[in-house]
């Protein structure tokens, strides 16, 4: 039996993304996963709980973590070359359809079902697809403003592109994430921690 599914995702720190671009900062699309599912959850919270939606939002955390799997069979192809023209696109679209694929008959078959609705992408609801490629989306803006803050202007227009692309989705649940959280990537560790206002495990603050 070759359920091999395991040791492909392991694979994933090993796939750097931005590869056309130079990076101050390498990120990995294992890192890149974690992320876009945090992000993800967050939304679908947000969504839920502010304006109105019906989210599986821990469901849509676990798309979000495996949004990106099939990356092991295929390398991570930078998005402008991927969107270049509609030729290229539908090619790859083809390309990540049989990469699922794949991927799921690396598990037991007895397994399968379980991940079936997380691995391939046609199953996934457009809510939470759309969910999904706003978070995706929002870990790029993240990444682009911290190469920016490096120096880096490499990712200038990048930055550009990925914030009208988010207005463009026109998602509250996104423009409060943003508004909220996103002002504190820029800060440093000795900055989100006030100096007398560490807090211990217990809850006690550290005076």
């Amino acid at each position: 039996m070759n359920n091999h599914f395991f040791a492909y995702l392991s694979k994933m720190r090993w796939i750097y993304r931005w590869g056309m671009k130079r990076n101050a900062i390498q990120e990995n699309v294992m890192e890149h996963s974690y992320e876009v599912s945090v992000i993800t959850h967050a939304l679908g919270i947000i969504g839920n709980r502010f304006y109105g939606k019906d989210i599986d939002a821990n469901a849509a955390a676990v798309a979000a973590l495996y949004h990106d799997s099939s990356e092991v069979l295929t390398g991570d192809l930078p998005s402008p070359i991927k969107y270049h023209n509609k030729k290229i696109r539908d090619a790859y679209k083809e390309v990540e359809y049989t990469a699922e694929r794949e991927m799921l008959t690396t598990l037991p078959a007895e397994l399968r079902d379980d991940y079936r609705d997380y691995l391939l992408h046609d199953k996934l609801s457009a809510d939470v697809t759309k969910l999904i490629k706003a978070a995706d989306l929002i870990a790029s803006l993240v990444k682009c403003k911290a190469e920016i803050k490096a120096g880096n202007a490499e990712f200038v227009q990048a930055d550009v592109d990925t914030e009208a692309r988010l207005k463009a989705m026109a998602m509250p649940e996104v423009d409060y994430f943003i508004e909220t959280f996103l002002p504190s990537f820029d800060l440093t560790l000795d900055e989100l921690i006030t100096p007398g206002e560490a807090v211990f495990n217990d809850g006690e603050k550290q005076i």
